[in-house]
């Protein structure tokens, strides 16, 4: 049998973005900069959320976006009661990203909606959203891919690569992320 000769061919990819899109982002990364990315850590939550919202953001009152946040489009992010984007999180969020009821992403994460078709030569954008559920914790300097769910409750330990869904109430870790153990709490407050 023999192989047909295959090429990549980026002369042709197309940027997905509309031109509008664009300019949009190009105004948001601006705001960002200039209006929030100079506060303290998480001083002036209110402030940011409001600028947030300016851009589309779902978010709840009670959500904390941290000022070294990178959050790639506004209009598809949705923080919810006491949800948490901690220093220097990178949301790519090209598809929606839904942060549940007192979620928290913690530093350094990376939340990946968007990828490229290997299979197609022109290498062309492909999107999925991301939803984080109630009560999850993403640890430090995490990876999230294109269309996982980690369930309610679940763990991702720090430094994991999460490449499919996590199952509820499951402490996952490593490259790439595995079941560890049940999530259960042992206090009697």
């Amino acid at each position: 049998m023999q192989i047909e000769e295959q090429k990549v061919n980026l002369s042709q990819y197309k940027n997905a973005l509309s031109k509008r899109n664009q300019l949009v982002r190009l105004i948001w990364c601006i705001v960002w900069a200039l209006f929030a990315s100079p506060l303290p850590r998480s001083i002036g939550s209110g402030w940011k959320r409001f600028l947030l919202r300016l851009f589309g953001a779902k978010i709840h009152s009670t959500a904390v976006v941290y000022s070294s946040v990178r959050i790639y489009m506004p209009w598809n992010l949705e923080m919810k009661e006491y949800a948490c984007l901690a220093p220097e999180v990178d949301c790519y969020n090209v598809a929606k990203v839904t942060i549940g009821n007192q979620a928290t992403v913690s530093q350094k994460t990376y939340l990946c909606a968007a990828s490229h078709n290997i299979s197609h030569p022109h290498s062309p954008l492909i999107t999925a959203p991301i939803v984080i559920e109630d009560q999850a914790w993403i640890g430090a300097d995490v990876f999230i891919g294109m269309g996982v769910t980690v369930g309610e409750g679940a763990v991702v330990g720090a430094r994991a690569c999460v490449f499919k869904n996590v199952e509820p109430w499951t402490v996952v870790g490593g490259n790439p992320a595995k079941a560890i153990k049940k999530r259960e709490f042992s206090c009697n407050d």
